[in-house]
């Protein structure tokens, strides 16, 4: 099997995750994620058992979904003032983490020096 590239040689899990094991280590209150004690709104749950039963059943494209991220740039414009185009300048992701490296990886290069406050 080849081996992986170097640079992910350097991935490691998300702090989300491992702050879950340890919690569940130590039989402590995990904080870093969200386990809500309540039921979601019932109007959520409502909508849910709509969709579910009409369709389509199918992922997403990988950059978010067309209708969401029409409704993205409609905020954006209603808020900010900014025209922003939801075809080439919004893209959702699953996630901080793989918003972060996506981005991180778009614009460095090995060896770069990057700086993250």
């Amino acid at each position: 099997m080849k081996e992986l590239s170097i640079r992910t040689g350097k991935f490691t899990d998300s702090v989300i995750r491992r702050m879950t094991r340890i919690s569940r280590k130590y039989d402590a209150i995990n904080l870093s994620q969200g386990f809500p004690d309540f039921d979601p709104p019932k109007e959520i749950t409502d909508r849910l058992s709509e969709v579910v039963l009409s369709g389509p059943h199918q992922y997403a494209i990988t950059w978010g979904a067309q209708n969401f991220r029409e409704a993205l740039a409609k905020k954006y414009k209603h808020f900010a003032g900014m025209d922003i185009n939801p075809e080439e300048e919004i893209v959702v992701t699953c996630g901080s983490t793989e918003a972060m490296m996506a981005s991180m990886m778009s614009v460095c290069n090995p060896g770069d020096k990057v700086v993250i406050i």
